[in-house]
C-alpha cells in the first residue's frame, strides 16, 4: 500500500490496548494518510494488530526502530511485512549494510535524527550522513524532527525527494504545520489525537492545519 499525502497526517498508536487502538483508528481514518505502530502495542497485542489495523485501508509503519546486523535486521522488516506493514523504520548508525538489507524487504524509513532533546548529544552530529545513506540505499524516507524544524530544511536539501515523516508534534512541543513549512511531508501524532477527549474531532483539527500548511508549501 503506497504512502499519498492528502491530509499530510500520521496517527501514532503509542497505547497497549487492542480495542483502543482499533477504536481510534477508525475513529479517525478519514482524517489521517497512514498509522504508525510501534514495539508498545506489538508486545501487547501481538504482530496481527498490524494487519487488524491495515484492514481500515491506511498504511501500516512498522516503527521497530530496526537496529541489529543484516541478517537479523531483514528477518525484522519479513516479520513486519508478512504482518501486514507497508513501511518499516530504520535506525541509519547501524550501517549502510543494515539499512540496504532492510531496503530490500519493504520500503523503509531511516531514522535521520530523532525528535526528543537527548538526540542532540549522538544523533544530531551525524544525521546528515545519516541521510546520505538513506539516499544512497534506496530508503523511500527519513524520520526527521517536528520539534526542529531547521534541521528538517538541511536534511530536506539533501534527501531530495525522499519522504521526510516528523515525530513530536503536540505533545512534545512542536505545533502542527511547522515541519511541512519546514520542508516535511508528513507530521506525525500520537496523544494529541488518542489521549485527546475526543479523538476524531482533534485529528480533524490537526488536519485542517497541515492542510493550510500544504497549501503554503505551494506558494
Amino acid at each position: 500500500m503506497r504512502l499519498q499525502r492528502e491530509y499530510g497526517l500520521i496517527l501514532a498508536l503509542d497505547v497497549t490496548s487492542r480495542k483502543s487502538a482499533l477504536s481510534v483508528a477508525e475513529s479517525v481514518a478519514d482524517y489521517i494518510d497512514a498509522v504508525k505502530v510501534g514495539y508498545p502495542l506489538v508486545l501487547s497485542c501481538g504482530l496481527d494488530i498490524i494487519g487488524e489495523l491495515s484492514g481500515l485501508g491506511k498504511p501500516v509503519i512498522a516503527d521497530f526502530k530496526v537496529a541489529d546486523i543484516p541478517y537479523t535486521s531483514r528477518l525484522i522488516c519479513e516479520q513486519a511485512r508478512r504482518a501486514g506493514a507497508s513501511f518499516a523504520i530504520v535506525h541509519g548508525f547501524v550501517g549502510s549494510d543494515t539499512v540496504k538489507a532492510c531496503a530490500e524487504v519493504l520500503d523503509i524509513f531511516v531514522v535521520a535524527e530523532m525528535s526528543h532533546s537527548g538526540a542532540k548529544e549522538f544523533m544530531q552530529p551525524v544525521a546528515e550522513r545519516i541521510a546520505e545513506l538513506a539516499r544512497e540505499n534506496k530508503a523511500c524516507g527519513i524520520v526527521a524532527p517536528a520539534t526542529r524544524p531547521e534541521r528538517i530544511a538541511r536534511l530536506r536539501s539533501i534527501v531530495g525527494e525522499l519522504i521526510i515523516i516528523s515525530p513530536g508534534v503536540k505533545a512534545q512541543g512542536a505545533r502542527p504545520g511547522d515541519a511541512i513549512r519546514a520542508g516535511a511531508d508528513f507530521e506525525i501524532v500520537g496523544r494529541g489525537i488518542y489521549a485527546s477527549a475526543e479523538p476524531r474531532r482533534s485529528a480533524a483539527e490537526i488536519a485542517a492545519e497541515l492542510k493550510a500548511a500544504m497549501e503554503e508549501q505551494k506558494h
